[in-house]
């Protein structure tokens, strides 16, 4: 069985056009069957920005109220979400955007308001592993925006672009052999943030939690590798943060996560 690819781009390639083409281009290009998921934080920030709406952040993650939950949803699931399907289907690639609520894809829970109140953030609880797979067998290239929902009342709920990955990666490793691969604009895991050719090449828990101690490893660099260690515990066969420039690389050239 051929490898499956999730590929989870972030929001400061997105934020930019020329390295996003550039991107969509390679990610078209890749064999097999894939499924790429996208944040777009700046974007939305940019958006509320406009509209005299304060973006509240804590931790790196998104504090959303009732307002930033509707431009959120519109940024995420619409305007970025189209704008890469319809690049995709320029470059030949036949992609199906939709976000959590699409089909049950992805269902999640309110996180609680203690200690700290995100609002209208949710916590990915379950996987519909046949909605994907239905999509991915008929020949689709699934594109999935972080909004997540509820079943239970049906609300729509913000959600880590990072842990939408993790959950989409370990729901298809159910069925298929999954490389998790995280691209941003670094060449992966630096041990000095001002210095590109300072890439950690390989990095275990053991690791992890010391890089984390020394300050090495924080702010957005946190979730990305607390996901990753995630999705190789729940069966993912290979986890690899690395810049986007180098997804057709062999390798990657970045960071590859292990036990």
């Amino acid at each position: 069985m051929q490898n499956m690819k999730a590929v989870k781009i972030g929001g400061n390639v997105v934020d930019n056009p020329e390295k996003l083409q550039r991107f969509l281009r390679d990610f078209a290009s890749l064999e097999g069957p894939k499924v790429l998921i996208h944040g777009g934080g700046k974007v939305a920030t940019a958006i509320s920005e406009g509209l005299g709406i304060e973006t509240q952040m804590i931790g790196g993650r998104r504090v959303t109220d009732a307002e930033t939950l509707r431009i959120v949803t519109m940024v995420y699931a619409g305007l970025i979400n189209k704008n890469i399907v319809a690049a995709l289907q320029s470059e030949g690639c036949n992609a199906l955007g939709l976000c959590g609520a699409d089909g049950g894809l992805i269902r999640s829970k309110k996180r609680a308001a203690t200690p700290v109140d995100y609002g209208f953030v949710g916590d990915p609880a379950d996987f519909d592993l046949d909605t994907a797979t239905a999509l991915i067998d008929g020949g689709l290239v699934p594109v999935v925006a972080p909004i997540t929902y509820d079943p239970e009342n049906g609300t729509l709920l913000n959600t880590n672009a990072d842990t939408v990955a993790q959950t989409v990666a370990v729901g298809l490793a159910q069925k298929y052999p999954v490389e998790l691969v995280y691209c941003f604009e670094k060449r992966g895991v630096l041990r000095d943030v001002d210095d590109d050719n300072s890439v950690i090449p390989h990095i275990d828990r053991a690791l992890y939690e010391r890089l984390k101690a020394d300050g090495v490893v924080a702010d957005g660099m946190l979730p990305k590798l607390e996901n990753a260690f995630k999705a190789i515990d729940a069966g993912v066969k290979n986890v690899v943060i690395c810049a986007a420039e180098y997804l057709t690389l062999p390798g990657y050239g970045g960071t590859t996560l292990g036990k």
